[in-house]
């Protein structure tokens, strides 16, 4: 009986939306394609730099050919220098997942974007209506002439529950909750619990873990093979398309792309050094953010393939 017979002719809970996460380098998008492939299922991207067109290697972005026909959603929403929240990836993915569950497919969510997923799953209020450009403005003004940790202590004073789940040099978050704050009287915090939406699907959960040997050589790889795919060509062009103040450029790749080619600095293989490290720090704290979720059933990699990722995962939902 084919998949599309089954989640017909059953309950709603016989075809739960699948959830991949990891740190970055994990092997996510290979896995998501493996099951998609074994379940009928399509694929969406929770990535919060793939949402932006013309970032594509420094993001890891799929290749066509690496997608296999699988249809995928959730790459080349906006340009670089637009804000995309993670309420707005919420709202947009859960149409795609109920549209794909709709057609009898299963929807195989796969990404490392620990508030896109929280907001897609349990329900995110991002403030998006509260907005105050004047009181914005005058937040941009302070952060460039007394830093971030002014701001961020700031915030920790004003709802400390929002600045210990940010880090203090997330410019963006740290500016939002303080304008939102400001210019509401409400705090940011008080903001997303107040009109949490769970998802109203069924989920299950699944976390790839690698050693921290293993993973770590996994980053160095990809960050040497974003280098002979032409990162740097990538990171002039997202310049020469206007986009080098983007607070997108900001991202792993892509700041230290074009510190080098502003001279800051000296020479390739330290750019690359410095790729690899700040991918190393970001990667564990996804594993920070992802380790607070009970709900995750971790799959260990070792040597495993894709496919035998893949075929641990299908063995655990019955499949």
């Amino acid at each position: 009986m084919s998949q599309a017979q089954r989640t017909s002719d059953t309950p709603d809970t016989t075809n739960p939306v699948i959830v991949i996460v990891g740190p970055t380098a994990s092997g996510k998008t290979d896995v998501a394609v493996e099951l998609a492939r074994a379940l009928e299922g399509e694929v969406v991207s929770a990535d919060s730099r793939q949402i932006y067109r013309f970032m594509d290697i420094a993001t890891a972005t799929p290749s066509l050919a690496e997608r296999r026909d699988i249809p995928h959603y959730g790459f080349d929403l906006v340009d670089p220098d637009v804000v995309f929240s993670a309420g707005q990836f919420a709202s947009a993915a859960r149409d795609w997942i109920n549209d794909i569950r709709a057609r009898g497919k299963t929807a195989i969510v796969a990404g490392g974007s620990g508030l896109y997923l929280q907001a897609l799953i349990d329900g995110f209020f991002a403030g998006d209506d509260i907005k105050d450009e004047q009181v914005r403005r005058e937040l941009e003004e302070r952060a460039d002439r007394f830093g971030l940790d002014a701001l961020h202590a700031e915030l920790t004073e004003l709802d400390p529950e929002y600045a210990a789940k940010i880090l203090p040099t997330d410019r963006q978050r740290i500016l939002r909750a303080l304008e939102v704050v400001q210019a509401s009287g409400v705090r940011f915090s008080e903001l997303h619990q107040r009109d949490r939406d769970e998802a109203a699907w069924p989920v299950r959960w699944f976390g790839i873990e690698h050693d921290r040997k293993a993973l770590y050589a996994r980053i160095n790889r990809r960050a040497r093979l974003m280098l002979d795919l032409g990162l740097l060509a990538e990171v002039r062009d997202l310049i020469d398309r206007g986009f080098g103040d983007a607070y997108s450029m900001k991202s792993v790749g892509y700041e230290e792309g074009m510190a080098y080619l502003n001279g800051e600095i000296d020479s390739i293989e330290e750019m690359l050094e410095r790729i690899q490290q700040n991918t190393r720090r970001y990667a564990k704290r996804q594993l920070t953010w992802f380790r607070r979720n009970e709900r995750i059933q971790w799959v260990r990699a070792g040597i495993q393939s894709a496919t035998q990722i893949a075929d641990t995962i299908l063995s655990s939902l019955g499949r």
